[in-house]
């Protein structure tokens, strides 16, 4: 079986991103996840991207974008270039699945959410875009019989059997919506990004960006994944479970507190964030990183 791999070495310029989905104000655990990139990003004299994935209108909040960005600047978390914000690239989005369309590399899909346990069974396999049914339907791209393998800069090496462990994944919702995999993957190459530092909770997603970066030809992405962060019940912070927003008032004790769940050391003779900040990029090390997710609870 042929494999996924994304661990080639790229010659290519390094362009990270940090793509929050503008849900709420940044927690720690998302801040976390922002330091680990741009440092990543900054300590390679590499570009760092913002992108606001705004494809889910009924669950954001039409403020949070700007409250992001504000919390990134007040912590000196600065990005290159304009923010791309993903309710722009429908026109994009459509184009990709058109191309996988022509690639017989999708299929429609009307089976319920309630009626699939674990992996997607393949009951509408053999359905074409064309016999799309009465109603609603998702569409679904029809995972290769292979091994995904992908060497993770942070985690190491992954495999995935994506017939068996990942199956035919949505590509587009029920209610027309892009589904974030195929968006994830087409905006990574719109913007050259060629590493991506994130949560482990994201893992999962990674073969079906590498199933969608194959089937389109796209250019190789580097991964890293390092732990969630968690919080005192010792459950993974998120907006969901109503994580705090992160706190800016102390720029310089947030970034602190970052660089020590990233197992980072920080200098002691500094109350400025720029100075912290640039020392830590100079002395960022990724395999510092513990190999288990911190538990953490604000001062």
């Amino acid at each position: 079986m042929t494999a996924v791999d994304a661990s080639e070495t790229s010659t290519r310029k390094y362009i990270g991103r940090f793509a929050p989905s503008p849900t709420g104000p940044l927690h720690f655990g998302s801040l976390v996840a922002a330091l680990a990139s741009w440092l990543d990003a900054r300590s390679k004299d590499g570009s760092w991207l913002l992108r606001i994935e705004d494809l889910d209108p009924p669950r954001e909040d039409p403020s949070a974008p700007d409250t992001i960005k504000r919390q990134l600047e007040t912590l000196g978390l600065i990005w290159d270039g304009v923010p791309l914000y993903q309710s722009t690239r429908q026109d994009a989005y459509d184009e990709a699945l058109n191309e996988l369309r022509k690639k017989d590399m999708v299929f429609v899909c009307t089976c319920s959410r309630k009626s699939i346990r674990g992996v997607y069974p393949g009951n509408c396999r053999e359905k074409r875009l064309e016999e799309s049914a009465t109603g609603a339907c998702a569409i679904r791209l029809r995972v290769p019989q292979k091994i995904a393998t992908f060497n993770d800069r942070i985690s190491g090496s992954h495999i995935f059997d994506l017939n068996n462990t990942v199956g035919d994944f949505i590509v587009r919702r029920r209610d027309g919506r892009t589904a974030y995999q195929l968006a994830v993957a087409v905006d990574d190459e719109y913007q050259n990004v060629t590493d991506i530092i994130r949560g482990d909770d994201l893992l999962d997603s990674t073969p079906r960006q590498l199933c969608i970066i194959e089937a389109l030809g796209y250019q190789s992405v580097r991964y890293g994944h390092f732990p969630v962060i968690l919080g005192a019940d010792h459950k993974k912070l998120s907006k969901q479970a109503h994580a705090a927003p992160v706190s800016i008032k102390k720029p310089e004790k947030t970034i602190r507190d970052a660089l020590l769940c990233l197992g980072q050391t920080s200098p002691p003779d500094t109350d400025n964030v720029q100075i912290l900040l640039n020392w830590a990029i100079e002395n960022w090390q990724p395999d510092m990183i513990p190999a288990r997710s911190t538990v953490w609870t604000p001062a």
